[in-house]
Parts: structure tokens; C-alpha cells; sequence
């Protein structure tokens, strides 16, 4: 096995520079732990992005995944299998909605979301050829594929990408009066994260998402929400929406859905919004494959028992707590976010995101930085009350100096 210093070597030599990650090796890992090459224990706190709330190696998710590997991993859509039908009706009823479109990234699955919003657009609301737009959000993060960043306002995600896809609007992040200027006769959809979370975890102004979604219904545009981070059980319910009452036209999952197991993502909505696509309009060959679909079954097994959901509320208001306590010192500039999720920016002083995220590496703890001075917080949802406490300690040490 290699040490830090020759893999950190390695990667740097010959893998491509588009990731700038903290300088630990991870060789294995358990439940809200980490162990790198040296044997070295951290605490998880990021989670994968929320792709872990399960933990590592959840022992339900690692036994259905090798139950699924000794039958049939792969068809491609060319044929059906038995995983399929089951895991397509579990997630529609899972989501209250009818129509699956399964694929594999939560990029892919947004792009599935634009095709899908201009496809209805054009063949139901009667949106002329080539004229359909589609509303986001400033600050927004959908992925990085061509389109996506085409309305991205990261200057690092979106500089030297060009050129542009056109057909997007961008609006300010949680303004109902811009949101309602921007909409014209040719608005197919709003895409919109309930909460964004690369942006920083921000939550936005209580009635915004009832506003969104009571503003798109009166002028037959979709809403569509990129519950990717936010989705399956991180603010506390299943869906971040549900904190306002709300029920998209369509929701675009990912991370969480594979249970830190493989990439799976979907499109879930309305037969009247999906049933606008036909045979080879779309599709992908590892799309709802039968891996893939076996080990999001278990997912959202996991799911319908609502213990992850009560957990993430109940362990998220004691950690959004204890983190307001770190400011009202002044180390702690502002904290916000939902459930067991949280963006905490840090007083420039005490140094950057990235210093404060390798202080805390250096104590065993590992979160990741966003946007200069903000770190951010989402540990598996099944950590434990005492590991919880045990990292903000850390983070309490690192914030004294």
C-alpha cells in the first residue's frame, strides 16, 4: 500500500488538476469514519456531498449490492430486467409523482430535467421551435457539464467553457419579484435547488418556495427542484420542499439515491411532463441498470421507515445549536442550513475555509470549503450524538487558535 506522500505524488503527476482536494489518502472506511493509508481515523462530516448519508459500508446497502452481483449487473435499456419496473413504481410513490426517468450523475439527471422542460414546452404548452427559456438562480450549482455551466455565475466553473448554451435566464436566489419579471409567454421552467448548497448551504427567505411553486402553477411553467444534495432525508424530511409545503412538478435526484454504493440518478414527474418523450429521444446504456436499482430499492426501503429524516432534524437542531453558540464569540461570522447540514463562515482572520478545513484535518475531522471563508457541515445522517460532538469540539479548538 502506498504512503500519503507517494500517492499525493502519483495523483499529482497523472491525474488531471480539476480537483484540489485535502491531502489524505483514504484506504478504507465505516459508518461516519474514515481511515487513510497510514491508519489515520477521521471523522466524515461532508459525507460525499450528501452521496453518504447512509454512512460507509451501511451493511444493508453492501448486501444488497453483493446479492445483486452474483445475478445481473448490466443489460442497458436495450432489454428489460427485474430490478427495473419495481425500482421505477418505488420511487414515483416515494416522490408522489408517476413517471421515472432513471440515469446515473446528478449532472445527467439535470440535463435530463432541461430536456425534458423544452420537450413539454414545445409539444404541451406550445412554446415555439427553439424558444423555449428556462429560469435558475444566481449562485446556483447543477454540475458542470457544458449546458449547466452555461448558467453558472462561478467564474471557475463556467471561464473558458465557451461557447454557451443559450435558452437560460438567471435570476437572484430567493426574489420573487425578479423571478416573476423574468417569466415570459415562452418560460417552460424554474429550476431551482430548495437549498443551495455549493453556494454555501443557503437557505432561502421563509415563503419563497410556496411562492415559486404558486407563481409557476398560475403560468403553466414547471418547477423543478434539484433536490440532488438536499434530497433523501438531509434537512430532516425526505425532501427539502416539504419544509414549505411544497410539491414540485418534478424532482431531480442523485447522490443519496445510491446510497454511497454506485451513481444513480432520476427525474421523477408527472406522466403529463415525462410521457413527452418517446423511444431514442434519451436514454443512457448504465441508466437503471439492475446494480443501480437494487441498491436504491434499499434506499428508499430505508427511507419509508422515516428514521434517517427524524435523525437528521433531531441530531441537525442540536448541531445548529451548538454552532450558534460558536457565534456569538465572533469566530463565527454566520451559520445557516437545514437538518444535519450546515454553512458556517469563518471569520477571515482566523484564515481561509481551506486553512480551517486542514487545521481541522490535522485534529482527525474532514469537511470541505466553499467560497473563500465558508465550510461546510454534512456528516452521515447516522452519526452518532457523541461523534457529532466530539467534531464540533474540534472545530471549537481550531476556532480559539
Amino acid at each position: 500500500m502506498p504512503t500519503t506522500e507517494t500517492a499525493l505524488a502519483s495523483a499529482e503527476a497523472h491525474s488531471a488538476h480539476n480537483y484540489h482536494p485535502l491531502p489524505v489518502v483514504v484506504a478504507s472506511a465505516d459508518g461516519a469514519w474514515m481511515t487513510d493509508v497510514e491508519g489515520r481515523r477521521y471523522l466524515d462530516m461532508l459525507a460525499g456531498y450528501s452521496a453518504l448519508n447512509f454512512g460507509h459500508g451501511n451493511r444493508r446497502l453492501i448486501d444488497a449490492a453483493k446479492a445483486q452481483l452474483d445475478r445481473v449487473t448490466l443489460t442497458s435499456r436495450a432489454f428489460h430486467h427485474d430490478r427495473f419496473a419495481d425500482f421505477c413504481a418505488r420511487l414515483a410513490e416515494l416522490c408522489g409523482m408517476e413517471m421515472v426517468l432513471p440515469m446515473n450523475t446528478g449532472a445527467e439527471a439535470v440535463e435530463t430535467a432541461v430536456k425534458t422542460a423544452r420537450k413539454w414546452g414545445y409539444r404541451v404548452k406550445g412554446v415555439p421551435d427553439g424558444m423555449a427559456k428556462i429560469i435558475v438562480a444566481a449562485d446556483n450549482f447543477h454540475g458542470r457539464t457544458t449546458t449547466i455551466v452555461s448558467f453558472s455565475t462561478d467564474h471557475e466553473a463556467r471561464a473558458d467553457f465557451g461557447p454557451y448554451t443559450p435558452g437560460f435566464e438567471i435570476v437572484p436566489y430567493g426574489d420573487l419579484t425578479a423571478l416573476g419579471a423574468a417569466m415570459t409567454e415562452n418560460t417552460v421552467a424554474v429550476l431551482m435547488e430548495p437549498i443551495q448548497g455549493e453556494a454555501g448551504v443557503l437557505v432561502p427567505p421563509p415563503g419563497y418556495l410556496a411562492g415559486v411553486r404558486e407563481m409557476t402553477r398560475e403560468r403553466n411553467v414547471l418547477f423543478v427542484a434539484d433536490e440532488i444534495q438536499s434530497g433523501l432525508g438531509r434537512t430532516g424530511r425526505t425532501f427539502a420542499c416539504e419544509h414549505e409545503g411544497v410539491v414540485p412538478d418534478m424532482y431531480v435526484l442523485g447522490k443519496a439515491l445510491g446510497g454511497g454504493v454506485v451513481p444513480v440518478s432520476a427525474v421523477v414527474s408527472s406522466a403529463a411532463v415525462l410521457g413527452v418523450f418517446h423511444a431514442g429521444e434519451h436514454g443512457s446504456t448504465f441508466g437503471g441498470n439492475p446494480l443501480a436499482c437494487a441498491v436504491a430499492l434499499e434506499v428508499m426501503a430505508m427511507l419509508r421507515t422515516g428514521e434517517f429524516q427524524q435523525r437528521a432534524a433531531e441530531l441537525g437542531d442540536h448541531l445548529h445549536r451548538e454552532l450558534a453558540l460558536m457565534a456569538e464569540g465572533g469566530a463565527v461570522e454566520a451559520v445557516r442550513g437545514r437538518g444535519l447540514w450546515a454553512g458556517v463562515d469563518i471569520a477571515p482572520a482566523l484564515g481561509t475555509g481551506r486553512e480551517i478545513s486542514e487545521k481541522l484535518m490535522a485534529r482527525g475531522v474532514l469537511v470541505k470549503d466553499t467560497h473563500g471563508s465558508t465550510i461546510r457541515i454534512a456528516p452521515p445522517l447516522m452519526i452518532s450524538k457523541e461523534d457529532l460532538d466530539w467534531g464540533l469540539e474540534q472545530l471549537r479548538d481550531v476556532l480559539r487558535g
